[in-house]
This record gives C-alpha cells, structure tokens and sequence, in this order.
C-alpha cells in the first residue's frame, strides 16, 4: 500500500521527466538547427561552405569533448543545478549567434551553444535513476530518446517557416530565449531526488556505474576501456555512421535540395521533416527487432549496409532521385544513421562489465559528435572546391557525397567486425 508521499512523488516525476524532456527536444534543435537557414547564413555573413561547415560543426567539438566531464560536473554541482546553469549558457549563446556580424564570433558561440546543450544527457539521466524504479528505467529513456525526434522536427519545417518570417538571426534569438525558459522551469521545478521536494525516496535504481570516478577509478576505468578490443569496433561505427548523418541532417540536407531540386525552404523543410518521423518511430522499433532477433549486431550490419546503399544514388545517380523518391530516402537515412544508435549504446552497455559501463558509454559518445564535426566541413570544402571548378550544383553535391558512400562502407566494415552482445555474450575486460 503506497503512502500519499509516495503517490505524489509517482506524480510529480513526470513533471520533473517532462521538463527535462523539453531540454533534450531543445539538444536536438541546436544540433541540427543550421540545415534549413544555412544558405541564408551563407548570403548574410558573406562566408563559403567550407566556413558554413566549420561555423556548424562548432557545436559538435565540444559537445564530445564534454561527456566525460558534464558528468563529473553533475557529481560534484548536481544535476539540476548543472543543466540549469548550461542551459542558461546555451541560451544566452543562441541569442548571441543570432546579433553577431562576423563569421569569428558566430562560430564562437556556436561553439558555446554546444558546450551548453552537452551537459544535458547525462545530469538527466543522474535524475531520472533517482525518480524512477529499475524496471521502468529503459523505457524512460527509450521515451526520451524518441522525443529527441521532436526537435529534429522542430528544426525542419516549423524553423524554415518562422525564419522566412522574421530571419535566421530573428529564430536564433528566439530559440535562445526559449532555452532560458526552460532553464528558468527546471530550476524551479526539477529536484534531483524525491527527498530534494520533500518526499519519501522511492524503491530506484542509482546506478554505481560512475562509482570509479568518485572513488579515483576513472583513469584506470578509461584505460581498461580503450584497450579492449570491443571498443574500437563500436568507436568507428559510431564516427562514421554519425557523421554522415550529422553531415547530411545537421547542415547540407536543406541546400541540396533547394540547389540540386529547386525546392523552397518550406520544401526542403517538409522533406527533413522525415528524419524526426525515422527517429521517433524507428528508436523503439529497432530496439524491439535487437530484441526480437536476439541480436544487436544483426540490427548494426543490416543498419550499415542500407546507409551504404541510400549513399549510392546520392553519390553516383543524383539523376535516380526524383522528388517523390527523396521523400522515403531521407526517412530511411535517420532510421539507419540516427534510430540505430539506440541499439548500439544498448550493445555498449552489454559489452562491458557493469562498475565499466557508463565510461565505456561516455568515450564511445565522443565519436559521434568528431564524425559530425570533420565531416560538415569536408563536405563543404569539396562542394566549393567543384563549384570554383565550374561544376553545376549536382555535379557539385554528388562528388561531395562520394564521402558519405566512403565513411558508409567504413561503417559497414566495422559493423561486421563488432562482437555480438545479446545476453552478455561478448564481455569486455581487459587486453
């Protein structure tokens, strides 16, 4: 029989859930939020693809380099006080790339914008052990993830139409001030435990996966990890897969269909629109099939090969591709280069003994972020490096996705070399 302090609590966790939900739909929209203007930011700041790429690929460099340390400072600052006070950041950094005039300071706080937005995943997760019962965990943040998708809409279509209305630096602003909103929210509703509002503490699973780093471990938990064989398998998945997508959603998506297509903002916008629909259906659905089959590595390589197989016409027949076809293309670009990462954080954890999983987790979610950020400026250089040459603009494009087909290939060799672990099979330790 469960106490009214205990029934409350049960409710109000998902306030706490939803508020912070709200953050990571905005973690999304940050992350992919220079697709649909990134034209208008070429013409406005009078820049070429390659600095647009570096000006995007801003966020992405620090938002890897702070995973392992966005998580020692929820440990030692707490969680709610942590994503607070980054999102404050973030916020205050959107605002400003929306005022700058100079190339220099609008990569500056992009790049700010990424060092805000990082923290976010972890501090969340450190509140969500304490809210919620260990049977209930994964699907909690099967649900976040899936959210996620949310913002990867909202950077699509509804940013295309708000930026033809009032500007690119008019959304940014607005963006910014959205995220000191959800800032202001979570400050003054988030707890980090039910005992922080005044409630019993609840039967939760406080996971001591970090317990190395509070006890001096991590040095010796990071070395254990990298040595391993399993890892760098996975890391290279991650670097590649990721980054052709982050490459393609984040940033040269939207031009190459309003330069190679002739499409209006609004329409390139409707068709990234499919990205978040593969995100939010594919996440829960390729985790069921990993279930389903009783294998992760089975979903990796089939995932693998169908991102090498969508990179063929991109590359090579740009003339296959008709309007319609774009359509199902794009969606099944999310589902086999963003929905999949949820099985493989899942063949992460499985891969590594317990007091070991979340810094496995933590350095294999460097390698996304550095594949998106060389991989938005390469692309760039080569586009401007063949437009200079006197190529039209899908002559332009399909040469500077022959990368996307190269890193895909890459991905599919790793996904094959990947140790199988569904149901412990595969462990980690020490090489």
């Amino acid at each position: 029989m469960k106490t009214e302090g205990e029934r409350a609590a049960l409710s109000y966790r998902w306030l706490v859930f939803g508020l912070l939900a709200c953050g990571y739909i905005l973690v999304f929209f940050h992350r992919l939020s220079t697709n649909v203007v990134a034209l208008d930011m070429m013409a406005d700041l009078q820049i070429s693809g390659s600095l647009v790429g570096l000006l995007a690929s801003g966020y992405f460099y620090p938002y890897a380099f702070m995973q392992l340390p966005s998580g020692l400072l929820a440990d030692f600052f707490g969680p709610r006080r942590t994503v607070t006070f980054s999102f404050i950041l973030a916020g205050g950094a959107s605002i400003l790339l929306g005022a700058v005039t100079s190339v220099g300071w609008a990569i500056a706080a992009r790049v700010l914008v990424g060092v805000g937005v990082s923290m976010l995943f972890v501090a969340t997760l450190k509140i969500l052990t304490n809210w919620f019962k260990p049977a209930e965990f994964s699907r909690v943040t099967g649900l976040l993830v899936a959210l996620g998708g949310v913002g990867v809409l909202i950077a699509a279509t509804p940013l295309a139409y708000l930026s033809s209305r009032i500007g690119w630096r008019g959304s940014f602003i607005a963006i910014g001030v959205a995220t000191l909103l959800v800032a202001a929210l979570i400050w003054s509703f988030v707890r980090d435990t039910p005992q922080d509002k005044g409630f019993p503490p609840l039967e939760t699973a406080v996971a001591a996966a970090d317990g190395g780093c509070r006890s001096g471990g991590c040095l010796a938990g990071i070395g254990t990890v990298i040595s391993s064989r399993a890892f760098w398998p996975l890391a290279i998945w991650f670097f590649f897969t990721c980054g052709v997508f982050f490459s393609f959603a984040g940033l040269w998506g939207a031009p190459y269909l309003m330069q190679v297509y002739g499409m209006t903002k609004m329409e390139a916008g409707r068709v990234m629109d499919l990205l978040a629909y593969g995100i939010i259906i594919g996440s829960p659905l390729l985790s069921l099939a990993s279930e389903r089959f009783r294998s992760r590595k089975v979903i990796l390589v089939f995932s693998s090969l169908l991102l090498l197989l969508l990179t063929v016409p991109l590359a090579f027949f740009p003339e296959l591709l008709s309007r319609t076809l774009l359509y199902p293309l794009v969606f099944l670009l999310s589902l086999s280069g963003s929905s999949v990462v949820a099985v493989a954080f899942t063949m992460t954890k499985e891969l590594f003994p317990a007091e070991l999983a979340g810094t496995a987790v933590g350095l294999v979610n460097l390698f996304p972020f550095l594949g998106g950020a060389l991989m938005q400026p390469l692309v760039g250089y080569l586009l401007q490096t063949r437009v200079a040459a006197g190529a039209d603009f899908a002559a332009a494009y399909g040469g500077a996705f022959q990368i996307f087909f190269a890193a895909a290939l890459i991905s599919l060799t790793a996904s094959v070399l990947l140790r199988e672990s569904f149901g412990g099979k595969g462990r980690a330790g020490p090489e």
